[in-house]
């Protein structure tokens, strides 16, 4: 997949590292300042569904620039970045539907709430966490430390 000829992979993960962290972050805000939900709700529901078509798109891209480039068929940092990428993933899908439905059920009773929080922060901090190990990975497969050192 390419844009004018350049890999679609390296342009989309930059969405991926933004959207996803900011709406990590405003989960945990929404979760963490009642005061804030009703302001809150509508920007987490489109950066939670934002993030995860930028982490999709990422995923899928980065899947065929694998495929499409023999530098990265045998590497064993691709594998790992790989994973990570994999596990990123469903850790996005698991956030973005507790994200929608915390924002759905924003005023059933206490209880039902504090339990959606708890599983909204949770997730959200695993989001956060994985976002940064899977680019760390795939900086690493790119850019090995041993590379600048001139």
């Amino acid at each position: 997949m390419e844009i004018n000829g350049l890999p679609l992979h390296p342009l989309v993960v930059h969405a991926a590292v933004v959207f996803g962290p900011i709406a990590a972050l405003l989960a945990i805000a929404y979760v963490v300042r009642p005061a804030w939900q009703v302001r809150l709700r509508t920007p987490l529901v489109v950066m939670a569904v934002v993030s995860l078509a930028s982490i999709l798109a990422a995923y899928f891209s980065g899947d065929s620039f694998r495929g499409a480039n023999a530098f990265f068929a045998d590497n064993a940092q691709i594998d790992e970045h790989e994973e990570r990428a994999g596990l990123l993933l469903w850790v996005t899908i698991a956030f973005g539907v507790i994200a929608l439905v915390s924002a759905s059920f924003q005023r059933r009773s206490p209880g039902v709430r504090g339990g959606l929080h708890v599983l909204l922060a949770v997730s959200a901090v695993a989001m956060l966490v994985m976002v940064v190990l899977t680019g760390d990975a795939g900086a690493r497969a790119v850019y090995p430390p041993d590379s600048f050192n001139g």
